[in-house]
């Protein structure tokens, strides 16, 4: 029933806060509060009812809660936990935020162990999550189902071998140089082969359809899309040489390869990707 769901839901996540903002941690093997178990209950409670959920959003405004009450039992000559500070009083706003943070952190990391059974890979998790800081439990589940059938098919497994390569070619660079190649002054009019412009168009034309579809959060179209750049950049590195001796040709080389490492980056961070 939907009252028991809000209800379970808001004595797990009030007591996730609670204990989180005092920094009663599970640390080990000792969960002596049972932290993690209600993690999993907030998990499954969302995941079992379709509830979109912004869950920092509701972990901000749980904390502010414990604020009002901490101010209203101080008013009252009441006295509560000390929570550090030399006068007593419950930690302003950029404590709330890193209690948020730490409890999405923590959320992701049983979502891994509770999703493990089901066959979803950890490292999927973690390259959606890394990259949005996806709070919603749904919207995070569709894009890992949608990665996970992308890299499923060759197109993604070809793809995934294309992004590490021109992913480890600009970061040795980039630290041979001292420097990054990421950046919107690529130059077109210094291709000198026909397969440059190829890719660049081909990249430009899948963002705007991944953006798109992310947009409508059609998880499985963006990552399709990604599959019409297998040619254009397995023609890139069979036939284009990045590092020339001309310095302007082998820069630009490198910033398009980097468009590679961004583009990507609309769909999960690949370089959190085993394999």
């Amino acid at each position: 029933a939907p009252v028991s769901v809000a209800v379970a839901l808001a004595d797990k996540i009030d007591t996730l806060v609670g204990f989180f903002a005092i920094d009663e941690k599970p640390t080990g093997s000792k969960d002596p509060f049972a932290l993690r178990r209600a993690a999993i209950g907030v998990i499954r409670l969302i995941l079992q009812n379709k509830l979109s959920l912004p869950l920092r959003r509701v972990f901000n405004e749980s904390y502010e809660h414990y604020g009002q009450l901490f101010a209203a039992y101080r008013s009252r000559g009441r006295r509560m936990i000390d929570v550090g500070s030399a006068s007593p009083k419950w930690p302003p706003n950029p404590h709330r935020e890193k209690v948020a943070g730490d409890l999405m952190d923590f959320i992701a990391d049983r979502l891994k162990v509770h999703l493990r059974d089901q066959g979803v890979r950890h490292d999927h998790i973690s390259a959606v999550f890394a990259l949005t800081g996806e709070d919603n439990l749904l919207r995070l589940l569709a894009r890992v189902n949608a990665l996970k059938e992308f890299l499923g098919g060759d197109d993604g497994a070809n793809l995934l071998t294309a992004y590490k390569r021109a992913n480890n070619i600009v970061e040795i660079e980039e630290k041979k140089d001292k420097r990054s190649y990421e950046g919107d002054d690529l130059d077109s009019n210094l291709f000198e082969q026909k397969l440059e412009g190829v890719l660049l168009a081909r990249l430009n034309a899948v963002k705007d359809q991944v953006t798109d579809a992310l947009r409508e959060e059609k998880f499985d179209l963006a990552c399709k899309a990604f599959a019409n750049l297998r040619k254009p950049v397995d023609d890139f590195f069979d036939e284009v040489t990045v590092n020339v001796e001309d310095k302007r040709l082998r820069e630009n080389r490198l910033r398009l390869l980097d468009k590679i490492r961004v583009w990507f980056l609309l769909i999960a961070d690949f370089s959190q990707i085993e394999g």
